[in-house]
């Protein structure tokens, strides 16, 4: 029997039959790794544990207890036992599709019966019963007649309808249960039996049509989340009810600053003290450019879509474009504008506007520019996913020798403005060229080394995704990390290769001829809608000071105290401290609870020890402790921290 060489992540090899299999492969390292493996990597391609390998190959084993293996239980999980559970509970249930999602998995059904929250522990009772069974999970391969024929049997139309479009002609893949109990087509790979499948919960059911389509059925979706152990299932249930006490949404409702209608999806209509926090944002991001040399511009939102054509946006991004039509009937002309979905093309364009030599770059525009892209209804998501957004939105025009200074300097501003706003733990994850990209290689080796020492430079964790650059050049990713352990990716730096030449941009070098410059795409926030939303989140409404919509509230104990109150409020209004005074005929107790309840950082109590003192009584947010202090020195103290901590 011929032997095949497998080479191993530590660079060792191990020499087995052809033929052999990952458990074959696992059991000859070690029996305890031959106990914890559910599956291989060939060649970076995951596969059954019980795969032959057939050539010499790089090869890995992925075992119960690593994130590969938690993916893969939990794709076994929706595949094998939700989707039999529920065809157990409801036999004329039809099998959609059931991936796998960030933290968790659904399945799709078309089910004649409404099947709502409340039947989730009844299908989870059922998942439990099956997994209990201890069932063999065994793989057959079929050809595309055969396949078909599986299914027809089964009168499983959506398995027969994903056979049918599918280009292949054999090696469908199906997996079966025990005396073919239960069978479904899937890429795999999978458990070879239940018994490893960890903690588990159904969590919600919603509908989805069938492959997104409005034109198709609407199915019923039911999603759910897998972990390890119960321990990490626990910690990540507790997550989850902690985000929903902090919903920004919810949040925003109770603290009046923002709200969303139908006549405008994906739109925020911002309430006064939303806006207030919104405006306050802008302006501490207008001081940080304007200190870094940055030069605010503004750029029109309707443009021709002949922009759009010589761009490439047309036909890359039109699915994503609010495109608006001039009717000739009315206007004496025909024209096709778009609302632009993104500000680089307009920076070109100012750049171009008129010449530059190599002595005046590098160029660094900004602008707080509202965009527009369409996005799905059912993928809005309050300000964490909108149709219409202001971005935070810098181009940097530069020669090739200026990309690694400009690189790093973008990337300490970010981090200093994360730094100031609470965030400071930060990851970064940069993105190389993709096989299908733009522009000479000798610069993308310039563009990468220079985007790496930034990453590196800034001593922070970060992951690299191979190959996910975009077209034009590479990427850094700034992922922030919140209060309750969430990941937001927000910032992102982008070296351009392609718009500028695109565009016709150039400059005049050294020698007296033009060269196009390199651009460097740069947001800070991403936008501010989303950040607000963050923000929002991990300070749970109680933001800090200096962003407070509201920083203070004055009440009298009784009317006898009101003008004191009045020219107190009047005082520390002029320092530049927001600030409202309560006169209503409300009792003490009351007025606490209400301000509390709206999370106003500062209330300040008169009485007639104030009056005669010249003071207020403080009461901080959250706190029973109260601390007298002179007005002046209250305006002194707080003018002090009414400002950004690096300001």
């Amino acid at each position: 029997m011929s032997e095949i060489n497998l080479t191993l992540p530590d660079g060792s090899v191990r020499v087995l039959p052809k033929g052999s299999t990952g458990f074959d492969l696992a059991s000859d390292i070690g029996p305890g790794l031959a106990k914890a493996s559910i599956a291989v990597t060939v060649n970076d391609v995951q596969k059954d544990i019980n795969d032959p390998i057939n050539e010499d190959s790089a090869v890995s084993i992925i075992t119960i207890d690593s994130d590969e293996g938690l993916e893969i239980m939990r794709h076994t999980l929706t595949a094998q036992v939700l989707a039999r559970a529920v065809k157990n509970l409801y036999p004329k249930a039809k099998l959609a599709i059931g991936p796998t999602i960030k933290d968790g998995f659904y399945y799709d059904f078309d089910v004649d019966e409404t099947i709502s929250i409340d039947d989730l522990p009844k299908i989870e009772k059922e998942m439990i019963s099956i997994i209990e069974k201890g069932s063999k999970i065994t793989k057959r391969y079929f050809s595309k007649s055969d396949a078909l024929e599986v299914f027809k049997s089964l009168d499983e139309s959506y398995k027969g309808e994903i056979i049918n479009d599918s280009d292949q002609e054999d090696n469908f893949q199906l997996y079966y249960q025990d005396n073919d109990e239960f069978v479904d087509l899937c890429r795999g790979p999978h458990l070879t039996d239940l018994n490893k499948i960890g903690a588990f919960k159904l969590t919600k059911v919603s509908g989805a049509y069938w492959r997104g389509s409005s034109d198709n059925k609407m199915l019923t979706r039911i999603y759910g989340t897998a972990w390890k152990n119960d321990k990490d299932l626990k910690k990540y249930l507790n997550q989850i009810e902690e985000a929903e006490k902090r919903d920004h949404r919810k949040i925003g409702k109770e603290l009046e600053l923002f709200h969303f209608q139908d006549e405008a999806p994906g739109m925020v209509f911002w309430h006064e003290k939303g806006w207030t926090i919104y405006k306050t944002l802008q302006n501490f991001m207008r001081n940080k450019l304007e200190l870094n040399n940055y030069r605010e511009i503004n750029t029109p939102q309707v443009v021709d879509r002949k922009l759009w054509e010589a761009s490439g946006h047309w036909d890359k991004y039109r699915e994503n474009m609010f495109i608006t039509e001039i009717d000739e009937q009315y206007a004496n002309e025909k024209r096709t504008n778009a609302l632009k979905p993104m500000n680089c093309p307009m920076h070109i364009k100012i750049f171009d506007s008129q010449p530059h030599s190599y002595r005046d770059l590098p160029i660094r525009l900004f602008e707080f520019g509202t965009v527009y892209r369409w996005e799905q209804s059912g993928e809005l998501n309050g300000m964490t996913r909108v149709r219409g957004f202001t971005q935070d939105d810098a181009h940097i025009f530069c020669t090739e020798e200026q990309i690694t200074e400009e690189c790093l300097s973008v990337t300490n501003l970010i981090l200093e403005i994360y730094k100031d706003l609470g965030f400071e733990n930060v990851i970064l994850k940069y993105s190389d060229r993709p096989d299908l990209r733009v522009g000479d290689d000798a610069v993308w080796d310039k563009s990468e080394a220079a985007l790496i020492k930034a990453v590196e430079a800034s001593k922070l964790e970060y992951g690299i995704n191979k190959g996910e650059g975009a077209f034009y050049g590479p990427k850094i990713e700034f992922v922030l990390r919140d209060a309750i352990g969430r990941d937001w990716q927000c910032g992102t730096l982008q070296v351009d290769l392609n718009l500028p030449e695109r565009l016709g941009a150039s400059f005049v070098d050294k020698d007296g001829s033009k060269k196009i410059p390199v651009m460097l795409h740069r947001a800070l926030f991403g936008s501010l809608e989303r950040f607000i939303g963050i923000l929002i989140e991990n300070y749970a409404g109680k933001l800090p000071f200096w962003l407070s919509p509201l920083q203070s509230v004055v009440i009298p104990i009784s009317d006898d105290f009101n003008d004191y109150a009045l020219s107190v409020y009047k005082k520390i209004k002029n320092s530049g401290i927001s600030c409202e005074v309560d006169l209503k005929n409300h009792n003490l107790n009351y007025k606490i609870r209400e301000h509390s309840n709206l999370k106003v950082p500062m209330l300040l109590i008169c009485g007639k020890k104030e009056v005669d003192s010249n003071a207020v009584t403080i009461r901080r947010l959250d706190s029973n402790k109260q601390e007298n202090m002179l007005v002046d020195e209250f305006i002194k103290k707080y003018s002090a921290l009414n400002k950004a901590p690096s300001i």
